[in-house]
């Protein structure tokens, strides 16, 4: 009789494991993949603190590109969220934890001196290394060169990283990403006849590229971090937060591209 007893549950506990039985033979084509953007960082730190503070602190990214020999480490699976975006918005989308997979890239970023901020360059083995994973997460995850971006971009009222030595330029030629070319920059620079255009033209073509933007109509504190996050991707050189021709002229560019 136990034997039977035992017999019987063992069988209950199996089929109460093994979950519910499923028809598969219907299989939908109306998905889409959860990473919709891709978000680059610095980490601040060293190799081995990056490391602590993304397995065991409160953030976290589903790679990291170290230093030195450049080594590629996935931290995270691509189909969970990792915590590297926090609040943070891009084409009207919020919260981009939930829809992008986040690499960070070990570099201290900058060392405030009393001429400014001290930028630290990339080194060329993280470059490629990053050229390589950029190229097989987009193409197993079909995302828009368009929506490869930093974490400047989508909160640009509290971070700085990638930074104004990152070579976006460099991954658009490698079709990760977009880049304004030089003579259409010129050509609308051009006809403009010298006028800078307004704060609310400034903020509807930032927030059509896909910032998130406030619409006030005024060059006010937040909307001149915005812009400063704008140039400092696409105009390195100088991204001092001020309206300009060159900057309008690449918005325009990028804007007709869309």
């Amino acid at each position: 009789m136990k034997l039977i007893c035992s017999v019987f549950l063992l069988l209950l506990l199996t089929a109460c494991s093994s979950g519910p039985k499923l028809d598969t033979s219907h299989p939908s084509v109306n998905f889409d993949n959860r990473a919709q953007f891709v978000v680059v960082h610095y980490t601040s730190a060293s190799l081995e603190r990056s490391l602590q503070l993304l397995t065991h602190g409160e953030v976290s990214s589903h790679y990291l590109i170290g230093d030195g020999p450049a080594t590629i480490y996935k931290l995270v699976d691509e189909n969970k969220r990792a915590w590297h975006a926090g609040e943070s918005e891009w084409e009207g989308r919020t919260w981009l934890n939930s829809s992008s997979i986040g690499i960070e890239i070990v570099n201290p970023g900058y060392t405030d001196t009393p001429t400014g901020k001290l930028w630290y360059p990339y080194s060329e083995a993280q470059v490629q290394a990053l050229i390589v994973l950029l190229k097989d997460i987009t193409q197993r995850n079909h995302i828009e060169p368009r929506h490869i971006i930093g974490h400047s971009d989508i909160a640009p009222l509290r971070k700085l990283d990638p930074g104004p030595l990152f070579p976006w330029k460099r991954l658009a030629q490698e079709g990760l990403g977009v880049w304004p070319e030089e003579q259409r920059v010129a050509q609308f620079q051009s006809q403009m006849m010298g006028v800078v255009p307004s704060a609310v033209w400034f903020q509807q073509q930032l927030a059509l590229l896909g910032y998130p933007t406030p619409q006030t109509g005024e060059f006010d504190v937040a909307t001149r971090h915005v812009l400063a996050a704008f140039q400092m991707h696409y105009r390195p050189q100088k991204f001092d937060g001020e309206p300009d021709l060159q900057s309008a002229a690449i918005l325009q560019v990028l804007n007709f591209k869309k």
